[in-house]
């Protein structure tokens, strides 16, 4: 254990992003320069005790034992130490936690500019941060509930931060509601290993399961606890929250896609992927749903009229490519694979989120008709942007092509050996890699698309101009004028007195007032995410990660990079001639219609849970009604006497003194006639 009077950095990692929210909230009241200072700083000290924390790792001064919160008494047998396990790779994750957190706060005090409750915004990305800092470095159960729990409760609030849209409070209600279903079975996988092993430590419970004649038991555990990480982390059955949960603001999306709580599932199961491995059934339940939900949420982000939606269905698809990792890990193997592309992605996808952020406060929105030659118009993001789409798409040597293509080959090799579960996974991966490919080059070709205004006026240009100068001509096609569907100019219209204001036209407004561009630290920031997009591949050749390279087959790498040029030229070929440079507009409207809805899972949802529980609530309060008719009728009856009494009771004193005495005289009378 730690002394008493020493320092621990992996207290600080959690305690100063919680210490944002608290005192955020409790001592700002008005100065939004203050929370932003608040939010900033508490940010900056979190990742440097995360980077010290890391130091100690690297240089090996850490302390060998866990390192403990305090030991909760429990009078028993049953110990609750409340440890915090930490190692080189955990370490690394809860940096990239603290960068992504900081990078956020610093983003969002611009792109929240106007916003009144910035400070409640800034609170609660500090809270939500420091549940996922919990839940990566406990090596406690009991700990990970409190961080999943926390974790839950903020993006509710993130999620529904605009609460005066009706649509925010629906997103933030659903993500609420379907997560909490999915927690029921989580928490009873969890208490169930803590019980068998008396102890909610996590080495505990590993070497307690690991012994024989547990199977049955611990696979219906390990089967729990994957229904709930399915939960939070939008995988089928319930992957149709998170894309609902665009609805909060772009930072909000940024936090919980890139770095908190959609990859929480994935840190909790790599902290028990020993007792996964000796679990062939949940193994398989788990490369089941990660292969479902990869492929389809592939599908659907290609289908998606909304770049944030877009982007939304690929982290589902991104995270189930991190669950697949997990299924295919022969007995022995550490989760080193998906705990690499976990990181890489939470680079690159905050990135891209940040960036679309930033190109929709200047375009008024995240539709395509709105993005559509959003970078032709605003070139600031467009290196970012193509950094990100690549990174996410797979495209050496950006650090998804190495965690991506990592997984690629370790499934194919266990599949070669024999293994069942591999090859159900190489199969949806091969699926997944040209999915991402086709809705990155979509994705790509909207924004940098060539409106069909700016495309006569250039060769208009061109044609008139005898000496052509190319800065001009850029210049001219980066202030060209939005366009409509028929290329015509969009001119701006003053509403009437009376007619509805447009969403996107108040975003626009909004906009106006705002900088053209985040401050200066923002924008370090953003850079920052942009080089580890390039460069964090190289973490593959650190010895923390566990990579036999001599293995690796370069034929199936180069075979996926064919697949992915491929495809990537074919949604190039789809593209010409549409409108907005949207490759989906060659897909049936039919289609497009049902994958906007998620191709019926909110039916299903209805159909499914929501008729028939309320079905059976209305079975129990008919029941019960029947059960409580006679005691509420006993009820009314004694009412109706006392009311009758009252009256009585409140008449004139000779109404009163008339009634009585007529009372007396009748009871006397009785009385002698009975006697």
């Amino acid at each position: 254990m730690i002394t008493t009077g020493s320092i621990q950095p992996s207290l600080l990692v959690v305690a100063f992003p919680a210490a944002v929210g608290v005192l955020t909230l409790l001592l700002v009241r008005r100065s939004r320069r203050a929370a932003y200072a608040i939010a900033a700083l508490g940010g900056l000290l979190g990742l440097l005790s995360a980077v010290w924390l890391l130091s100690q790792q690297m240089t090996g001064d850490a302390a060998p034992s866990p390192r403990t919160i305090g030991a909760l008494p429990t009078g028993g047998s049953f110990a609750m130490p409340l440890h915090l396990q930490i190692d080189a790779l955990t370490v690394i994750v809860a940096t990239a936690v603290a960068l992504v957190s900081l990078v956020i706060q610093l983003f969002t005090r611009w792109y929240l500019a106007d916003d009144p409750r910035y400070r409640v915004f800034a609170a609660t990305v500090g809270l939500f941060t420091a549940a996922m800092q919990l839940v990566v470095l406990s090596g406690d159960v009991l700990l990970i509930i409190v961080g999943w729990e926390l974790m839950g409760w903020c993006s509710y609030l993130l999620i529904g931060h605009e609460s005066d849209r009706e649509k925010a409070r629906r997103a933030a209600y659903k993500a609420f509601l379907v997560t909490r279903f999915a927690d029921a079975p989580f928490f009873i996988g969890l208490i169930a290993l803590a019980v068998g092993a008396h102890s909610t430590s996590i080495p505990a419970i590993i070497a307690h399961w690991s012994t024989p004649g547990h199977a049955t038991a611990l696979s219906a555990a390990l089967i729990c606890v994957i229904c709930g990480v399915a939960g939070k982390s939008a995988q089928v059955p319930f992957q149709d929250w998170l894309p609902d949960a665009m609805e909060g603001p772009t930072p909000a999306s940024a936090l919980i896609h890139a770095a908190t709580m959609v990859a929480a599932g994935t840190v909790v199961l790599s902290r028990i992927v020993p007792l996964l491995e000796q679990s062939d059934p949940a193994r398989y339940v788990l490369v089941v749903v990660a292969s479902i939900s990869t492929v389809l949420a592939g599908v659907l982000a290609f289908l998606q009229n909304d770049l944030k939606r877009l982007l939304a269905w690929s982290t589902v698809s991104q995270v189930g490519l991190m669950l697949l990792a997990l299924s295919i890990l022969p007995p022995g193997a550490t989760p080193d694979l998906a705990i690499m592309h976990l990181l890489s992605h939470a680079m690159f996808k905050a990135l891209l989120f940040l960036a679309i952020g930033w190109l929709s406060v200047l375009v008024g929105g995240t539709v395509v008709p709105r993005m559509s030659g959003a970078l032709r118009r605003h070139p600031s993001a467009d290196t970012m942007m193509a950094v990100g789409l690549l990174a996410l798409a797979g495209v050496p040597p950006l650090s998804g092509f190495v965690s991506k293509d990592l997984i690629v080959d370790e499934a194919a090799h266990r599949g070669a050996a024999g293994d069942g579960v591999a090859r159900i996974g190489f199969v949806a991966i091969v699926v997944m890699v040209a999915l991402t490919a086709a809705y990155c080059m979509r994705a790509w070709l909207i924004l940098d698309h060539r409106t069909i205004a700016e495309r006569r006026q250039a060769a208009q240009t061109i044609e008139d101009s005898h000496a052509v100068q190319e800065v001009g001509i850029l210049e001219m096609l980066e202030t060209s004028a939005p366009v409509d569907a028929r290329g015509h100019e969009i001119r701006p219209v003053e509403p009437g007195p009376e007619a509805a204001v447009d969403e996107l036209e108040v975003e626009e407004a909004e906009a106006a007032r705002r900088p053209p561009r985040p401050g200066r630290s923002a924008r370090w920031g953003l850079a920052t995410l942009t080089l580890l997009s390039v460069v964090g591949g190289g973490l593959a050749l650190a010895p923390v990660i566990d990579v036999d390279w001599s293995n690796v087959n370069g034929w199936l790498i180069a075979a996926t990079l064919l697949l992915m040029a491929a495809v990537a030229l074919l949604v190039r070929v789809m593209s010409l001639g549409t409108i907005f440079g949207d490759a989906a507009a060659r897909v049936p409207q039919a289609v497009r219609n049902s994958g906007l809805r998620g191709f019926g899972a909110d039916t299903a949802y209805v159909n499914l849970v929501g008729r028939p529980v309320l079905a059976l609530a209305r079975s129990v309060a008919a029941l019960d009604d029947l059960l409580d008719r006679g005691v509420r009728d006993l009820a009314s009856d004694a009412w109706s006497l006392s009311l009758r009494g009252l009256a009585a009771h409140n008449r004139r004193p000779t109404t009163g003194l008339l009634a009585l005495t007529t009372g007396l005289v009748v009871v006397g009378v009785l009385g002698v006639a009975l006697w």
